[in-house]
């Protein structure tokens, strides 16, 4: 699924935890609104652009960091089916954008990124777009102006 949406940082954050170290992060990180995973290699990504940063910790593939004035950070996952981009514009808001899995929407949405709503919204237009246009009553879209050749009138989705 595509976003292009407006996020805060500390948000953004705590999704990557989600989504990659909540097992075992530390609880004082977890706290710690300047304190991120990094991740480098081939089953997933994390890099964290800012304007200072140190490393803290490594635990596993992750890379525990204390980052002030986060400029942007990549993300990749494991399967390599979400690439997402926070890029800082205002303080600690920053535009998100990218291709998200299903999974990773889950997980957006736990972090407060996007509502369950959206999630549905986003899932249910998947949907359409690999079932093809539902008719208007099951869309809740206006009328298409050219009728589907290979369905009788009539005849529903």
């Amino acid at each position: 699924m595509e976003l292009d949406i407006t996020c805060n940082l500390e948000r953004f954050r705590r999704f990557l935890i989600s989504s990659t170290c909540r097992s075992f992060i530390p609880e004082s990180y977890l706290r710690d609104p300047e304190v991120f995973p990094e991740k480098q290699g081939d089953q997933g990504s994390i890099y964290v652009e800012a304007v200072d940063k140190v490393d803290l910790k490594k635990i596993s593939d992750i890379t525990f960091i204390n980052a002030r004035d986060v400029l942007g950070i990549i993300y990749t996952s494991k399967s390599g089916n979400t690439k997402l981009k926070w890029r800082e514009f205002r303080g600690r808001i920053g535009r998100l954008t990218g291709e998200a899995s299903t999974n990773s929407l889950v997980n957006l949405s736990m972090a407060r990124i996007i509502s369950p709503e959206e999630v549905e919204s986003m899932m249910s237009g998947q949907v359409e777009q690999a079932q093809g246009d539902l008719p208007a009553e099951e869309s809740g879209e206006g009328q298409q102006t050219q009728p589907d050749a290979s369905t009788e009138p009539g005849a529903t989705a």
